[in-house]
């Protein structure tokens, strides 16, 4: 089998708590090599607890997975000379702290570039370098200050965050894609570049359909429960035993569910004939097919309606939904090939790709496991370079 895609790139991972350590995540699960820097007290999530397995928690766990860990406080002349030279001989070097803070240690772009130009250099922040530089911002922050808690609850009277850090883990994976993309650009051209990152414009983005809806129609969106401000019926509906799910986005589908829920008129009601007037009409709508779907429980409706092609399911927990992932043959549960079971069990990476597919090569690593073999590789390196360029 061929080597994953992103095998011999070292990567230099300045990040911590979800956006950073998830991206660089993802680039150790293509092959990259990463050299995970945490301060003398770790990265802020090990003490995210609990869950906790061990002494780690799994919150750590869950995002750390193929990396190497070296302690290095920045403040210490010695520590800050080991941090450089792992800079300055990496592919790739993430890192989120608050603009302005690698620049005081002299780790920041442009002073890195000088020495490693093909340097690719991500930075990722929580409002930008301009004038949301000195603000500091967590997920749930960025979530309030973005607009995603005002369209996520019951009613736009009880504003709800998301029920994952989101904001983090779609910075990461927009910094994997422009990280990946400078990369493209260097083997082009030789030359590194600087990518940024910042997870109030990555909610604006990530808003989609609801963000179009402000910038192309004036129209400010507001918390609709589970239900779609531009489909029906799109939402969660009750049935004699509890609740499924309709996820119906064509005419075709509508008239199908009309037919299995025996009430094929609605179909033909003008009030429901298209997409567009079951929107304008979704309360009389709910009342004629809970009225129907009254008639059986969710179990029953769901594989009636997935049998014809209509979206339908129950509203599973985390448990159940790994369950199901496993019935439809994801495998979604990998385990790392270093044998440790108990702090190697991951959850599957999405991406799969069929000849260089990504490995699952080591658990999250301990505080400093490997800082001793880092510096003595990084000082060789050192050394090598100082005679090659007659300096001390």
């Amino acid at each position: 089998m061929a080597p994953p895609p992103l095998s011999r790139l070292l990567v230099a991972d300045f990040s911590r708590v979800l956006a950073g350590p998830f991206c660089t995540m993802t680039l150790g699960d293509l092959g990259a090599e990463i050299v995970k820097v945490e301060r003398p007290d770790g990265d802020d999530t090990r003490a995210w607890g609990p869950p906790f397995v061990g002494d780690e928690s799994a919150y750590y766990l869950g995002v750390n997975r193929n990396k190497h860990s070296i302690v290095l406080d920045l403040h210490d002349a010695a520590d800050l000379r080991v941090a450089r030279t792992l800079a300055e001989r990496a592919d790739v070097l993430v890192e989120n702290f608050r603009p302005g803070t690698m620049e005081r240690f002299g780790l920041d772009e442009p002073s890195i570039r000088k020495v490693n130009p093909a340097l690719v250099y991500c930075s990722i922040s929580a409002f930008g370098t301009a004038e949301g530089r000195h603000l500091a911002g967590y997920d749930l922050l960025v979530q309030a200050l973005g607009g995603l808690m005002s369209i996520t609850g019951p009613d736009s009277d009880t504003p709800t965050k998301a029920g994952v850090a989101l904001v983090d883990v779609l910075a990461g994976l927009f910094a994997t894609v422009g990280i990946l993309s400078a990369l493209h650009e260097r083997d082009r051209s030789g030359r590194g570049q600087h990518v940024e990152i910042n997870l109030m414009s990555v909610l604006l983005c990530a808003l989609a359909n609801q963000s179009a809806n402000y910038v192309l129609a004036e129209q400010i969106p507001r918390a609709m429960g589970n239900g779609h401000l531009s489909i029906a019926p799109y939402d969660t509906f009750v049935t004699s035993d509890g609740t499924i799910v309709l996820a119906v986005g064509t005419d075709k589908q509508f008239g199908q569910l009309c037919d299995i829920l025996g009430t094929p008129e609605l179909a033909r009601d003008e009030r429901f004939f298209t997409n567009e007037m079951r929107v304008r009409n979704r309360v009389p709508l709910r009342e004629n097919l809970e009225r129907a779907l009254a008639a059986h429980p969710a179990d029953y409706w769901t594989k009636a309606l997935t049998a014809v092609g209509v979206p339908a399911g129950a509203v599973n927990n985390i448990a159940e939904a790994f369950t199901f992932a496993e019935q439809l043959g994801l495998q979604p549960i990998q385990n790392t090939q270093d044998g440790d079971s108990r702090f190697g069990r991951q959850v599957a990476s999405p991406i799969k790709l069929s000849a260089t597919p990504v490995t699952y090569r080591t658990r999250a690593p301990r505080l400093g496991e490997h800082s001793a073999n880092i510096r003595r590789w990084l000082a060789k390196r050192d050394a090598r370079r100082s005679q090659a360029t007659g300096t001390r």
